[in-house]
């Protein structure tokens, strides 16, 4: 299999992706990328929105029904799980690597 043009992932978009395997709006992903990353990697408001916006066009989130009418669900789709899998498996593949070569 012929690995995709969009990888390799972002630290960001990858987390993000991990980060919407639970539905959840912008501000609970900032904080769940914040935790996931024991705090490494933190998110400004602008970053995020404008991830949430690539995401929404490559079709690997989606916006699901919330009964906050001021807050926005998303949630992680088929499409975004697969391309979430194959970088996961390559970044696997990299560490294996560098477990060989004794780093």
């Amino acid at each position: 299999m012929n690995r995709s043009k969009y990888l390799p992932l972002t630290e960001t978009t990858y987390l993000i992706l991990i980060a919407l395997i639970e539905p959840g709006h912008g501000y609970r992903i900032m904080q769940k990328v914040e935790e996931l990353s024991e705090g490494n990697v933190r998110i400004a408001a602008g970053t995020m929105y404008g991830a949430i916006e690539n995401l929404l066009k490559l079709k690997w989130i989606k916006s699901i029904p919330s009964e906050d009418a001021r807050r926005k669900i998303y949630q992680i789709t088929d499409a975004g799980m697969e391309i979430l899998k194959e970088e996961t498996k390559r970044l696997r593949s990299m560490v294996e690597i560098a477990d060989e070569n004794k780093l």
